[in-house]
């Protein structure tokens, strides 16, 4: 394409490598890592020989091997790990222009007054509409024709608004009924989130589980807890013999807050998650609680483990 030699090409590259921020136009992720190293005169000792040579065995966390193959303490590796760790796998993300800043505008806003929790839905995202009188004046013409075809329009028209309408109130009671299941959540926080389920809240307005989904897909509620997609709302949990009842995401923030507590030196296993838990009158199996933690983008046990 470029019609010259692999060497010319190779020279080039050489060049545009050469350029700022420092791995740009790399081959593969060890060169991005080398060429960055190479501008910090760190590419070098052992801190080389892992970007070289083991960069699949950081991501698996074997550092004992590591340690072991290069006759160094497990402290030495993780400071070589650390540091290569703290270069940038893209280094041309921070010029790009494709990444769109998204800003969610809520469907529905729950507010609280008083000690009281108010819904309120936005108008704003649901388009109003009229009929013009025009065609309303069209009907006391004589041209019989144009009144059957008028009124046709008419009626598809006012069925149209009436359905909006309809929608806008569906929403309107479905986060009220979410509100009042949900206000230990509101008042004190996520640990207090709730098992829900999209039947419980068709029961209360007196729905089909299909017309709650339907009202609620792709709808966001501003709350005082902060922007949620009304989903969020909906989930499964267990129930302790006291008849206590925890969300999925509650027992997730649970995990999140042993696993930020531990000793990095000896970092809790899932059966020992699993088991606090229980003492917590939680009976989760280790299992669950792996599946929990994987859903947080929590490493496992060996690789959070600090030397």
């Amino acid at each position: 394409i470029l019609e010259c030699s692999e060497e010319e090409v190779l020279d080039g590259l050489s060049v545009v490598q050469s350029f700022d921020p420092p791995g740009i136009a790399a081959r593969n992720l060890q060169e991005c890592l080398k060429l960055q190293l190479l501008a910090q005169d760190s590419y070098k000792g052992i801190v080389k020989k892992l970007v070289d040579y083991h960069l699949e065995e950081i991501a698996e966390g074997k550092y004992s091997y590591l340690a072991k193959l290069y006759n160094i303490s497990l402290k030495e590796v993780q400071q070589a790990v650390d540091f290569i760790k703290k270069l940038n796998p893209k280094p041309g993300s921070s010029f790009s222009s494709t990444t769109d800043v998204g800003y969610i505008i809520p469907d529905v806003e729950v507010i609280k007054r008083e000690g009281e929790y108010f819904v309120i839905v936005n108008d704003s995202v649901t388009p109003k509409l009229k009929i013009n009188n025009y065609y309303h004046s069209i009907l006391n013409s004589h041209d019989e024709e144009a009144k059957k075809y008028i009124n046709s329009k008419l009626q598809s028209a006012m069925w149209l608004i009436k359905s909006l309408e309809s929608r806008k109130e569906t929403l309107y009671k479905v986060v009220k009924a979410i509100v009042e299941l949900q206000r230990d959540f509101l008042d004190k926080g996520i640990n207090y989130l709730k098992p829900m389920t999209q039947k419980q809240i068709a029961d209360i307005v007196g729905i089909h589980e299909s017309t709650v989904s339907r009202a609620i897909n792709g709808k966001y509620v501003a709350t005082p807890r902060g922007l949620f997609e009304i989903k969020f709302f909906f989930q499964s949990g267990i129930s302790n013999r006291n008849g206590n009842e925890f969300s999925a995401e509650t027992i997730k923030n649970l995990i999140k807050k042993l696993i930020e507590e531990e000793d990095p030196a000896n970092p809790l296993s899932d059966q020992k998650i699993a088991d606090i838990l229980k003492e917590k009158n939680i009976n989760i199996s280790r299992r669950t609680v792996a599946k929990y933690r994987e859903e947080c983008n929590i490493p496992s046990t060996i690789k959070r483990r600090r030397y």
